[in-house]
């Protein structure tokens, strides 16, 4: 079997680390809120997904949330507050860099336009690598395991899907992944990236 040409990655908890209690803390201390406040503007309320289903644009998010939270939150808020709950793991970086010396790489995230468009602001150490080839279910209008978004982003970067490898946490987007037609690996840490892309052709076996 011949490498994939894309390796398609997802963001939260597979290339970065995602701390959900350090986002709403950060939210909350900039808008003079609470945490609880912060979750319930996002989630209860649903702002947050009506982001990531593309119903919300960047302004509307925006208007939405400040509305929701009964205070004004700036666009460099939302920012603070999303970069705040990410952290680096250079160890699946290196691998995604390593891969890139074999294939194209991507990123296809549940998440809204605000992400997509300031995640370079957010977690620089992700680019140059993946600039201009992150795409985000808000996009696509439909999320993962969809089978659907797969397959929609795959056409986008101009691949098939049976020559792209897709990475995720979650095992039912990786099975939505196999239902779109890729090849894909549920991320449980490196160490089984390591093992899945030396498989795919990605590594080379080093001893």
């Amino acid at each position: 079997m011949s490498p994939p040409v894309l390796v398609l990655f997802d963001l939260d908890d597979v290339l970065v680390g995602y701390d959900h209690a350090r986002r709403l803390a950060t939210l909350a201390e900039r808008t003079g809120t609470t945490p609880k406040a912060a979750h319930r503007a996002l989630f209860t309320a649903g702002v947050e997904k009506a982001a990531d289903q593309g119903v919300l644009d960047i302004p509307g998010t925006l208007a939405a949330l400040s509305k929701e939270l009964g205070a004004a939150v700036t666009l460099d808020d939302w920012i603070a507050a999303r970069s705040d709950a990410m952290s680096a793991r250079p160890e699946v970086l290196a691998l995604a860099k390593a891969a890139a010396d074999v294939a194209g790489v991507a990123i296809l995230t549940n998440n809204g336009l605000l992400l997509r468009d300031h995640l370079e602001q957010m977690h620089p150490p992700l680019f140059p690598l993946f600039r201009g080839r992150v795409f985000c279910s808000a996009q696509f209008g439909r999320s993962k395991p969809d089978p659907a978004i797969y397959r929609e982003c795959v056409a986008a970067l101009g691949v098939s899907p049976g020559d792209a490898l897709f990475i995720d946490d979650k095992v039912a987007n990786a099975n939505g992944a196999r239902a779109a037609g890729l090849r894909a690996h549920h991320y449980t840490g490196s160490s089984s990236l390591r093992s899945a892309l030396i498989t795919h052709r990605l590594l080379e076996q080093t001893a």
